[in-house]
């Protein structure tokens, strides 16, 4: 399936484009997620990027399929297990991908100097718009569309997830390809393709973050596991 809804005219004002990005995503509402990046990819050529948190692979083997060699952002909060970080390296190494680690402007100290230590305990919004939202802004900058892992099954907040949408904040186009999987798609895929996953996932984490913000969590509610005991179910990010 192939949409016809075209966004290379740059002439477009900002309600065209979200007209045109809202009509991209009623056509590509079933279409399979190499579909999805593939149109990415023909309307935004080097302009479509990938963001990983380097739980699973999954995204980044099927972009690579449709755009070899296409830029994949790696967030790295200073605060991430040494498996996140190990997963990173691995998938440098083996996927055919240009992987791009952005850090956030202070380091962890330089935050801790600045704010008081540990941040992410007493006002975890305000850690993650800094160590998170900031920089991904940031490096988003010059790209046209980018595309995520986020599912629909992820959470209840992330139910009506649409395939395509407009970033009105980033002023871009936004794409979530594997958006309509189940977590029994993503786990058959992964197995069916040999890919690489983080190793938390099989020690109990379903949703991997920052460290200190992290825990394991009951398979059935896997965002439980992220900011424990606070309302807090979102980075930011999304």
């Amino acid at each position: 399936m192939t949409s016809t809804v075209d966004l290379r005219d740059h002439d477009l004002d900002e309600r065209e484009l979200r007209a045109r990005v809202a009509e991209a995503n009623r056509e590509l509402a079933e279409a399979d997620a190499l579909d999805v990046l593939r149109w990415g990819r023909d309307q935004f050529a080097d302009g479509l990027v990938v963001t990983s948190s380097m739980a699973d692979t999954v995204l980044i083997h099927l972009a690579e399929q449709v755009a070899p060699g296409i830029d994949v952002i790696f967030l790295d909060t200073g605060y991430h297990f040494a498996e996140t970080i190990g997963t990173r390296d691995a998938v440098a190494s083996v996927h055919n991908i240009n992987l791009i680690t952005i850090t956030p402007v202070q380091t962890v100290a330089e935050q801790d100097a600045a704010h008081g230590k540990d941040l992410f305990g007493r006002n975890p919004d305000q850690c993650c718009a800094l160590r998170k939202v900031a920089p991904l802004d940031n490096a988003l900058k010059g790209y046209a569309a980018w595309a995520s892992g986020i599912r629909r099954a992820d959470s209840p907040a992330r139910a009506n997830t649409p395939i395509v949408s407009w970033d009105h904040k980033r002023k871009m186009v936004r794409l979530a390809p594997i958006a309509r999987w189940s977590d029994d798609a993503v786990a058959s895929y992964i197995e069916d393709n040999g890919l690489l996953v983080n190793p938390l996932l099989d020690d109990g984490y379903a949703s991997i973050g920052c460290a200190p913000c992290t825990q394991r969590a009951a398979a059935d509610d896997a965002r439980a596991g992220r900011w424990a005991g606070l309302a807090k179910t979102e980075c930011g990010i999304h």
